[in-house]
């Protein structure tokens, strides 16, 4: 398996003088030289805080070509990437880097503000991913670092192509500890290998094809594993520029983007296709006349073929158009196979660095989420794998280690033998292609990629006011909050359960939660909700 890292440091040197990152608002380009520098000097200051092989380094901060130089410095330097989600508020934060036990801290100039110190004590010190000035320190001699005359010192004859060298012996070595929630009570933090990065890299080096200097557009969170593997690590060690939104963008400005960028692929989740689909296309061809015309002999290819144009148009010709991490609606999907569009569904978790399966989408299998992938074994938990529905376990290099310093999570999903039940329902054909039929797990995903665990939601929305249980579901892609009120709470305060009275609720809620996870609305119950017997609430009844 040849390391990522490898494959990294011949881009540096191959094509030092060729654009590797962009900041698209406000458009700053970086060179391969340019990162490769900047990677050079945060190790510097790396060692001048004392860090050492296999130290934990959290980095924090929303998508910049910065977080990704960060990311670099600290995966070369041989120490671990603590990898939090820009989103998450600041208590959470301060959780993960203490659970995580990182001695250092880079964090964006936007989010440092927002926490406290005091409470990461193990924290030696904290660098702005903004400019690389150190923010804190507990050795006032580092906070006063001249790093640019430390840098000269060191390379007296200036930085070059032939100074870049990266290790490669570490396959086995933790390289990622990637969490998938905020949560307070025993965080699940995602241990992987450079072995798992490396090999998801390499598979995609090897299925979807590219060139140095082709173009990515990159909007998916970095913090997650899904941006993080293809959006930023596969890209870059191919010699590509990656042009990277800072924060997530409005519609026209994504579009706007794939069409003077021109990405040879586009990454992305199911819902921001659908929405462009029932936005510019839906309206023209579900018109009574249109349905008809659409499946008459010659004058239908004729106009499912300008409808591939349009939508081709609109991507920027991408080659590859790659959607992960929920099912795609169906009336969308077979629209996009009847015009002969280039998309493709995978599958992944964070657990397996992520990916468990994908297809070329000129082989793609309409409703499947792609074949399991060729480094990767897959069986289904039931008595008929091809026609009985049962939880996907899997099996490979890409596995995790574990959840870090949490034994309990790791043994309910890891099996003596080595395979990782994934929570989620499927089956299979005897061309090994996966087809998803439900979440075994009550996770939903956000429209940008991120992991919505509803009862984090509904945790901080019981302890509010007025509230005696809450159920958080996904409605047409927005979170709507199940509330059922604490009436004898509301009597006692003059009050009854209005609109208005939860519509302040849910205001409170939203200034308690991440940005992703916000609820559109609360929808109130008139009784309580149905229960097993242990208590739970039976969340299959409610949608």
């Amino acid at each position: 398996m040849k390391h990522y890292l490898a494959s990294f440091e011949e881009s540096v040197r191959q094509y030092w003088n060729n654009p590797a990152l962009t900041d698209i608002e406000p458009n700053i380009t970086k060179t391969y030289g340019q990162f490769a520098t900047e990677i050079a000097k945060l190790h510097l200051l790396f060692e001048k805080a004392g860090i050492k092989k296999g130290d934990k380094i959290a980095i924090y901060g929303r998508n910049t070509s910065n977080w990704v130089v960060g990311y670099f410095a600290i995966s070369t330097y041989e120490a671990v990437v603590v990898s939090i989600l820009s989103d998450f508020k600041a208590d959470a934060v301060h959780n993960l880097v203490n659970h995580s036990e990182a001695k250092l801290l880079l964090t964006g100039d936007l989010v440092w503000p927002n926490l406290d110190i005091n409470m990461m004590p193990d924290l030696v010190a904290a660098i702005c991913l903004k400019d690389y000035k150190v923010v804190f320190s507990k050795d006032p001699k580092l906070a006063a670092t001249d790093i640019e005359s430390l840098f000269a010192a060191k390379y007296p004859n200036g930085y070059t192509a032939a100074d870049v060298v990266y290790p490669k012996d570490n396959l086995d070595d933790l390289a990622l500890i990637n969490y998938t929630s905020g949560t307070t009570s025993a965080p699940k933090g995602v241990m992987l290998t450079h072995h798992c990065l490396s090999s998801n890299v390499v598979f995609a080096i090897e299925h979807i094809p590219n060139q140095p200097g082709w173009n990515v557009v990159s909007m998916l969170p970095m913090a997650h594993m899904f941006g993080l593997a293809f959006d930023c690590l596969y890209p870059l060690t191919s010699g590509c520029h990656l042009s990277i939104f800072t924060k997530m963008p409005a519609p026209q400005a994504l579009l706007k983007a794939y069409s003077e960028i021109k990405p040879y692929m586009i990454l992305t989740v199911p819902l921001v296709i659908e929405k462009m689909i029932k936005k510019a296309v839906f309206p023209t061809i579900k018109k009574p006349l249109m349905r008809v015309l659409w499946y008459t002999p010659i004058v239908g290819g004729i106009i499912r073929k300008k409808v591939h144009d349009k939508l081709s148009d609109i991507l920027g010709n991408t080659q590859n158009l790659i959607m992960g991490g929920a099912p795609l609606n169906h009336e969308v999907e077979k629209c996009l196979k009847q015009i002969k569009l280039c998309y493709t569904v995978g599958y992944g978790m964070t657990e397996c660095g992520p990916l468990i399966s994908y297809c070329d989408w000129r082989y793609f299998k309409e409703r499947s989420c792609g074949k399991i992938i060729d480094r990767m074994e897959v069986k289904i938990d039931s008595e008929d794998p091809y026609k009985k529905v049962g939880e996907i376990l899997v099996r490979g290099v890409q596995v995790m280690q574990g959840y870090y310093k949490n034994e309990e999570a790791t043994r309910a999903v890891l099996t003596e033998d080595g395979w990782l039940r994934t929570g989620d329902l499927g089956i299979i054909d005897k061309d090994y292609n996966i087809f998803i039929r439900g979440r075994n797990k009550n996770m939903i995903l956000g429209a940008s990629g991120q992991n919505i665990y509803p009862e984090e939601i509904e945790g901080k929305l019981n302890n509010l006011p007025y509230v005696t249980e809450s159920l958080v579901v996904e409605r047409e892609g927005k979170l709507v909050a199940l509330v059922y009120p604490n009436h004898d709470e509301l009597k006692s305060a003059g009050l009854s359960a209005t609109p208005e009275v939860m519509n302040h609720t849910l205001h409170q809620l939203n200034r308690l939660i991440p940005a992703f996870c916000r609820v559109s609305s609360i929808e109130i119950v008139d009784k309580e909700f149905e229960k097993t017997p242990k208590r739970s609430i039976k969340r299959f009844m409610y949608q």
